[in-house]
């Protein structure tokens, strides 16, 4: 996957900005089960927002790259307990959303 230009993460940011959490880490951390659903999602989506709960022991920001790197996804934003990622979907005919260059 490509890096994302400084336009095209703000542009992922706001669409973001409305979304509702799909996923939510708690305490189970990350397993094989819940990073296939992510994929999954990645690719039913494109975009997603994860939510990490308060008994999860682990770093917002670590869990967003581990995820991003077993779903050879991209993280756009970190914030507080959220976690947006987008991976452009692998099928052309899939493909919703539309980066600005």
């Amino acid at each position: 996957m490509n890096i994302m230009t400084t336009k095209q993460r703000a542009y992922l940011k706001g669409l973001a900005m409305n979304m509702d959490p799909i996923f939510q880490i708690g305490k189970g951390g990350l397993t094989t089960e819940y990073l296939d659903s992510v994929e999954e999602a990645l690719e039913a989506r494109e975009l997603i927002k994860i939510s990490v709960l308060k008994n999860c022991m682990d770093e917002p920001k670590e869990l967003a790259y581990a995820i991003a790197e077993n779903t050879d996804s991209e993280v756009v934003q970190v914030i507080g307990k959220k976690i947006v990622l987008y991976r452009e979907a692998r099928q052309p005919e899939k493909r919703k959303i539309v980066l600005p260059k």
